[in-house]
C-alpha cells in the first residue's frame, strides 16, 4: 500500500472512531424545519447544479429554512437564491483564526434537524467532518460514489450509495437528488436559478444600450474563454462564426469574461475592437445581461451554467466533458459535441444551429 493511501486509511479510522454517528438506526425527522447543506467542495458549476436539491427541500418542506456552507470558489453561484436563508463561506485557511472558528462553530450549531452532504464528482472528507460536528439530529451523506467506498461514511445516519454508472448520462442536477430521494425529498424542476435585482437589471441595460449601433438592436453574447484549455474552442472559429452571422443578421454583440480570460479577449479585440466587453462583473449582473440578449454562445465553462439559468437561446460547445451530464437544460438550450476534441466542431455547425435557434425562438 502506498504511504499516502496508508496514512489516509489511518486518518479515516480515527475520524470514524471519534466522530461516527451514535445511533445508526435513527429515523429521519417527521417534519424537519431546519436544514444544513454542506457544499464547500467543487466549483461554480457544481454549486449551480445544487439548486435542484435546494429547491427540492423547499418544495417538500415549504416552512423550512436552509443554511448553506459554501467555498470562496462557489458561494457566488447561490447569492440571492430564494431557496437559501443563510450562506456561510467556509475558508480552510482561517481555521486558526479564533474569531472565524467561533463563527463557524455558531453556524454549525443552530439546532438543525437535518444536515446533508451532496456529492457529484468526488467525496470531500472535510464536508463529511463538518456535517459530523454539526448539531444536526439526522445526518445524510455518501456511503460510496460509483462503487468507491466513502471511508468516513460512519459519520452519517443516512448512508447513501451514489452511482453514476447506473445512468451515465444522467444530468448532474438529477443525480445530486439521489442523496435525499430515499427520504421523500424531490422536485420535478431541475433548472438552475440565479436571481438578479433591479440594480442588476439597470446595470445590464445600461451596458447593452452603450453598445447599440443600429435600429434593430438585436444582441448576441459570446464567451470564448474557459479555465480548462481542452474546453476552449478555437478563437479563429469564433471569429468565423461571428463574421458569418454578421453577413446574415443585423446585431450588436459583446464578449463576457474576467481577468483569467485576458489572453482570449486580447485576441478578440484585434478582430472586434468595437464590440462590447462585459468583464469582471458579479454573477447576478452577468445573468441579467445574458437574459436581455437574443442569443448566447459559449464554451463549456462556468459562464455556460450562468447562461443556462436564463431564458435566452443558447449554444454550448463541448469537448471532453459529457454534455448529457452538464449542459444546461431547457427547450432553447442546445449543445454541440462531436468528440473529446472540441475543435472537431466546425464553424458551420454552430452557424447552422444559431440560424435554427434565431428562427424558432425569436425574442
Amino acid at each position: 500500500m502506498p504511504a499516502r493511501e496508508f496514512f489516509r486509511s489511518i486518518n479515516s479510522f480515527f475520524i470514524n472512531l471519534f466522530l461516527s454517528a451514535k445511533d445508526e438506526k435513527k429515523a429521519f425527522p417527521k417534519s424537519p424545519k431546519k436544514f444544513l447543506v454542506i457544499r464547500q467542495h467543487n466549483q461554480f458549476g457544481d454549486m449551480l447544479a445544487s439548486v435542484s436539491l435546494l429547491r427540492a427541500i423547499k418544495e417538500t418542506y415549504p416552512e423550512s429554512t436552509t443554511t448553506l456552507l459554501a467555498s470562496p470558489e462557489n458561494y457566488f453561484a447561490i447569492e440571492k437564491n430564494p431557496f437559501v436563508e443563510e450562506i456561510f463561506v467556509f475558508r480552510k485557511k482561517k481555521l486558526f483564526d479564533r474569531k472565524y472558528l467561533l463563527k463557524l462553530k455558531s453556524v454549525l450549531r443552530q439546532n438543525y434537524d437535518v444536515a446533508i452532504v451532496p456529492v457529484t464528482v468526488a467525496i470531500s472528507n472535510t464536508s463529511c467532518i463538518l456535517a459530523s460536528i454539526s448539531d444536526a439530529k439526522f445526518k445524510i451523506g455518501p456511503a460510496s460514489l460509483s462503487e468507491v467506498p466513502n471511508k468516513v461514511n460512519k459519520l452519517f445516519h443516512g448512508r447513501i450509495d451514489l452511482n453514476w454508472m447506473k445512468c451515465p448520462d444522467a444530468h448532474v442536477s438529477d443525480f445530486i437528488l439521489d442523496v435525499v430521494r430515499p427520504y421523500g425529498i424531490k422536485t420535478k424542476n431541475y433548472n438552475s436559478l440565479i436571481n438578479f435585482d433591479e440594480n442588476d437589471k439597470l446595470f445590464a441595460e445600461k451596458f447593452l444600450e452603450s453598445i447599440k449601433s443600429g435600429t434593430e438592436h438585436k444582441i448576441y453574447g459570446f464567451h470564448v474563454g474557459a479555465a480548462k484549455p481542452q474546453n476552449r474552442w478555437s478563437l479563429y472559429k469564433y471569429v468565423e462564426i461571428i463574421t458569418s452571422l454578421k453577413s446574415i443578421y443585423d446585431f450588436d454583440f459583446y464578449f463576457t469574461g474576467s481577468n483569467s480570460d485576458e489572453e482570449q479577449l486580447v485576441f478578440m479585440r484585434k478582430y472586434f475592437p468595437k464590440a462590447g466587453y462585459f468583464l469582471n462583473n458579479t454573477i447576478p449582473q452577468l445573468a441579467a445581461v445574458i437574459e436581455f440578449s437574443d442569443l448566447f454562445i459559449t464554451n463549456d465553462t462556468g459562464v455556460m451554467h450562468v447562461a443556462g439559468t436564463t431564458s435566452t437561446p443558447q449554444i454550448s460547445i463541448f469537448g471532453p466533458t459529457n454534455p448529457f451530464n452538464w449542459a444546461p437544460v431547457g427547450q432553447n438550450k442546445f449543445f454541440l459535441r462531436k468528440s473529446e476534441l472540441i475543435d472537431d466542431i466546425e464553424p458551420k455547425d454552430v452557424v447552422d444551429l444559431a440560424k435554427y435557434l434565431l428562427e424558432k425562438f425569436s425574442r
